[in-house]
């Protein structure tokens, strides 16, 4: 693996959720406006971070994993 995780169970959980409702609300509440277009891709980072259990901008600020 060329990657260490960085982002733990719980959290991985809630970017899960919060990534779906991100993109979801982008793309049918916002009518897929350039606001809801840029909710919508801050939404699909999010849910990627929460799938691969990574995120690089914790990585940068030497962030460790939560337990849980």
């Amino acid at each position: 693996m060329w990657y260490r995780k960085n982002v733990g169970g719980w959290e991985r959980a809630a970017r899960l959720i919060g990534g779906g409702l991100m993109l979801i609300c982008g793309v049918v509440a916002l009518h897929a406006s350039p606001l809801g277009l840029l909710l919508s891709g801050a939404g699909v980072v999010t849910l990627v971070t929460g799938v691969f259990g990574y995120c690089p901008a914790c990585a940068i600020a030497g962030r460790e994993p939560l337990k849980g």
